[in-house]
């Protein structure tokens, strides 16, 4: 369902909240560890760090961290940058150029059901909610709708 790039992106961030106690975590730590192609993340690094989910300290004992408290980043903010179904000009996966409801496709309606049930996940879902196992499956909290 989501690209290799996002795949790894979701990765790195779950290492980063298990890892929180050693924050700022190397580059190449969490390559080796995360199994993440390095040169791979580090562009997967660098596009977090500027949509303001992670922070970077440079320098030896330098690395990343996240920007604000893992409960409070979303899959959404973490996905953005590397799923274009999730920006605001969408990719048709029925044969529009694009996916707009002024020129909508045969699978539109369908479509913009399966679209809008992601994107609500992906809001409500933060990457504390799919990084820390609990009993029973339950998550720590409900976000608010925006």
């Amino acid at each position: 369902m989501f690209s290799r790039t996002s795949e790894y992106a979701l990765r790195a961030m779950v290492y980063l909240v298990r890892h929180l106690d050693e924050w700022p975590v190397s580059r190449r730590r969490i390559a080796n560890e995360a199994g993440i192609p390095p040169k791979y993340l580090s562009t997967i690094l660098s596009s977090l760090v500027r949509a303001g989910v992670l922070e970077s300290s440079p320098g030896i004992g330098g690395g990343f961290a996240m920007a604000r408290p893992p409960k409070e980043i979303s899959l959404e903010e973490i996905l953005k940058p590397f799923e274009s179904v999730l920006g605001p000009s969408r990719p048709c996966p029925f044969g529009n150029e694009v996916c707009r409801d002024d020129d909508p496709c045969a699978g539109h309606e369908l479509w913009m059901h399966v679209k809008e049930t992601y994107t609500q996940f992906l809001e409500d879902t933060t990457i504390h909610d799919v990084s820390i196992k609990r009993a029973g499956g339950t998550r720590s909290r409900k976000r608010k709708r925006r």
